[in-house]
């Protein structure tokens, strides 16, 4: 008998609708319950892709016995952290204060029914194992505990209340701007970096693509040759690692190890977006083929296996196939052997690593590049050009027999912002490497976004199969703000301008807090909870506080709106102390912080209809992070008076650099020259 999670949108929560245990989805109806039945709560939290999540429910939650106890003991809720990523965040930090260690998923813990925390963990085994209790032994000692010590929970609620209230951020009254957190931050990443393998500090490591695009750009702004090359290495040591997935293009999320070469498996929509459009800067600043063709593997990936038909892109792949985490991806020599040529597996052998002892469980080998085809080509007496051929062949030939593997699940809910984020890379690199069909794909999704979840003026967190619901966060406005601007460069359309202002409007209104500035994560007529967080850090995902601060800052510049300018100043001025004390934590204000005290220079370009694609193709292959082009076409209707330019028969170019703004120009060599000076001084 299925129990109340069969109604629910999120896959997560459909793959517990058949268990034992009497799930609740959050909601009045589990808090009313609990206030009545004076039970406390046990609060699972976990996504559909989390390999320890799919560990735990078998363990426990499909086991009769252990549901048993739970139904007797606690109202038992379960929460998509995707779907709601506003409990999520405020849970994980309360286990960081209860436990005084990280957390992560599963995350497991038990409330009151006022909805405060007293007791929780992550992970917990059916039997004592891994240094850690039974899960039974756990449900019982903490249901003792609500009988017997209500007084001291109370207590303990209060203070951690209280020490939630102290996390805000206040506002100084003294606020004065300076460069030195940008010189701080690249000083600290140096100490982190790995010189060998690439990436920043040690195993696990993680992708960190918010870090890398700050250090890129502060490297074009102050010449920072350390900067550069630091993320130029990671950007190549992960591209050969066994975290790109080699045959299907894509990342997973990270690393077990410090050389990139087994991952996590599972590959989130909200790592590759930013991915994209990090190869292609990197393909920008050094003409080289590898991060084209990484480039080319993420979007195919993400418009062949997780683009829906209606436009949006899904969630995530799972860890695990067949109960078992990495089963879809990896190989034996002797399955890849028996689909190649001789000579075709000669070369994928030596290049993958098959050649050498297997890297991974039941002696199992996850592809990585072992050895650069250039090497393998000049030991076997080859022309480069017929291994290429003989890897391609091979390539495609592994490729197919993968295909037939029992596939990962697919998280097919549609979140806006990771689909935000998926957007905003697509039309990058479409623009940066002259592929429309990306172009197309961005915005066949961001046209989705606002069909299916733009309703009433205001915006909703997910989707699936037609069901729209959730009042949206910080980030889904800040982050779908944000891809706006360079769809806006990708192709220029009226309706996107309208929606983001439209979005940028909302943030003001629903998310600001007038008093101190800074965005709040919730809206003001969000439901209410224990705490309301407004988060300044980077952490998988970019800070929403950043990323509005830099979105406004540049919608502000290229309308001429003082609104937006002086929310994103006041936002800025918010988390200024603690980025001069602590800047690695917040990259994202980082680069907000760098157009402020640089504004961004802003192109338009003016042609009528079919004219313009050379000069937007010449300036394309340029890395100008701090530039905004916007071609307009034709005649437009309506358009702000800041891009009133007049029409003429040929291109003509207006450039906005701050607050000055240079004559026409109708060369594009020379405007290439005005561009290029603008960025680098």
């Amino acid at each position: 008998m299925l129990n109340r999670l069969a109604q629910e949108t999120s896959p997560y929560l459909q793959q517990h609708a058949g268990n034992p245990v009497d799930w609740f989805p959050w909601g009045e109806e589990a808090l009313r319950c609990a206030r009545e039945q004076d039970k406390p709560i046990l609060l699972s939290i976990g996504y559909s892709a989390c390999h320890w999540c799919h560990v735990m429910a078998h363990e426990s939650f499909e086991d009769a016995g252990v549901a048993a106890v739970m139904n007797r003991l606690f109202i038992n809720i379960k929460v998509d952290r995707e779907e709601r990523p506003d409990l999520d965040h405020i849970y994980q930090a309360a286990h960081a204060m209860l436990t005084q260690r990280g957390g992560g998923w599963p995350l497991t813990l038990f409330l009151t029914p006022d909805q405060t925390p007293f007791f929780g963990g992550t992970y917990f085994p059916r039997e004592v194992r891994y240094n850690l209790p039974g899960f039974v032994q756990v449900l019982e000692y903490v249901a003792e505990l609500y009988r017997t010590r209500g007084n001291d929970i109370a207590r303990q609620n209060a203070s951690l209340l209280q020490a939630f209230g102290a996390t805000l951020p206040s506002a100084e009254d003294q606020v004065s701007f300076s460069k030195t957190p940008l010189d701080d931050v690249c000083n600290e990443l140096r100490q982190a970096f790995d010189p060998v393998h690439g990436g920043f500090g040690g195993a696990p490591k993680f992708p960190q693509p918010t870090g890398m695009e700050f250090l890129l750009r502060h490297a074009m702004r102050g010449g920072d040759t350390d900067a550069r090359s630091m993320v130029l290495h990671t950007l190549r040591k992960m591209a050969d690692g066994g975290i790109h997935d080699q045959l299907g293009g894509g990342f997973c999320r990270y690393s077990v190890d410090e050389r990139w070469a087994i991952p996590h498996f599972e590959k989130m929509l909200y790592d590759n977006g930013p991915l994209l459009a990090l190869y292609t800067d990197a393909h920008a600043l050094t003409g080289e083929a590898a991060f084209r063709r990484v480039a080319q593997g993420i979007a195919g990936w993400a418009m062949h296996e997780m683009q829906s038909p209606q436009g949006g892109f899904y969630s995530s792949l799972d860890a695990d196939s067949e109960h078992e985490e990495g089963k879809f991806y990896v190989w034996t020599p002797e399955q890849a052997a028996s689909l190649l040529r001789t000579e075709e597996y000669a070369i994928a052998a030596a290049h993958y690593g098959l050649n050498q002892p297997p890297n991974f469980e039941n002696r199992q080998w996850n592809l990585f590049v072992a050895q650069p085809l250039e090497a393998i080509a000049q030991a076997r007496h080859l022309p480069l050009e017929q291994a290429e051929q003989l890897l391609a062949s091979a390539q495609q030939k592994l490729f197919a027999a993968r295909a037939s593997r029992v596939r990962p699940g697919r998280d097919e809910k549609i979140l806006v912002s990771w689909n935000a984020l998926m957007i905003k890379g697509m039309a990058h690199a479409g623009r940066m490497l002259d592929e429309p069909a990306w172009i197309v794909s961005a915005q066949h999704a961001a046209d989705f976004i606002r069909a299916a979840l733009w309703q009433n003026g205001r915006l909703l967190a997910t989707c699936k199969d037609g069901k729209a619901h959730l009042n949206a966060y910080l980030d889904d406005y800040a982050f779908m703000l944000d891809a706006l601007l360079e769809l806006l460069q990708a192709q220029f359309r009226p309706a996107d301008l309208e929606f983001a202002r439209a979005l940028a409007d909302v943030l003001l209104q629903q998310f600001e807090d007038q008093q101190e500035g800074g965005f709040f994560f919730t809206s003001h007529d969000h439901e209410k909870l224990i705490h309301r967080l407004k988060p300044g850090h980077d952490n998988a995902m970019p800070s929403g506080n950043g990323i509005a601060a830099f979105a406004l800052q540049r919608l502000g510049h290229l309308l001429g709106e003082t609104g937006y300018l002086e929310a994103a100043e006041r936002t800025l001025k918010l988390y200024y102390p603690a980025l001069a004390q602590q800047p690695a934590g917040f990259m994202s204000l980082l680069m907000a912080l760098q157009e402020y005290l640089t504004p961004p220079q802003i192109v338009i370009l003016r042609s009528v209809p079919g004219t313009s694609a050379a000069w937007r193709q010449q300036l394309s292959q340029y890395y100008w992070p701090s530039t905004l082009i916007l071609a307009l076409e034709g005649e437009l209707a309506a358009l702000p008076e800041t891009l009133e330019k007049p029409l003429s028969q040929g291109v003509s170019a207006w450039v906005c650099l701050g607050v000055k703004c240079l004559p026409a120009i109708n060369d594009c060599q020379k405007l290439i020259d005005v561009c290029q000076s603008g960025e680098t001084s």
